[in-house]
């Protein structure tokens, strides 16, 4: 293999790796944000919903107690997500606002705002994992 071959194989997997690693850390926040979500039925964990490019609207008849299934749906969209894509995390339910203010004693200090605190530590354990491949 020569020069150029060598540089394009290492531009092709450093590419990945970071595609890789914008969607683990992008579906750990998510996971953390729905785990967090105070739970009566389970309605509020089952309308996360994730969209690459665009925010989701409405709101779906779900109920996800223990948050799995919103989680793998989740995985599924961010499945595809690139470096440079801009992926969003919603929650349109008329009351998420009061559970992230701290209605919820199940969850006083929110869900959001705590992830996000934790994004830094998420980036760099997910890098080191990265670093080992």
């Amino acid at each position: 293999m020569g020069f150029a071959e060598d540089i394009q194989a290492f531009a092709d997997k450093t590419e990945e790796k970071m595609n890789l690693a914008v969607r683990k850390i992008a579906l750990e926040l998510f996971s953390r944000v729905i785990l967090k979500t105070p739970v009566d039925t389970g309605r509020a964990r089952a309308n996360w919903q994730v969209a690459i490019g665009s925010v989701p609207a409405g709101t779906l008849e779900l109920e996800d107690k223990p948050g799995t299934a919103t989680i793998s749906a989740v995985d599924a969209a961010a499945s595809g997500l690139r470096v440079g894509d801009v992926i969003y995390l919603a929650n349109n339910l008329p009351y998420i606002q009061r559970l992230e203010d701290g209605y919820s004693g199940q969850a006083p200090a929110g869900m959001v705002g705590l992830t996000v605190q934790e994004f830094q530590g998420i980036a760099d354990q997910i890098g080191l994992e990265l670093s080992l491949i």
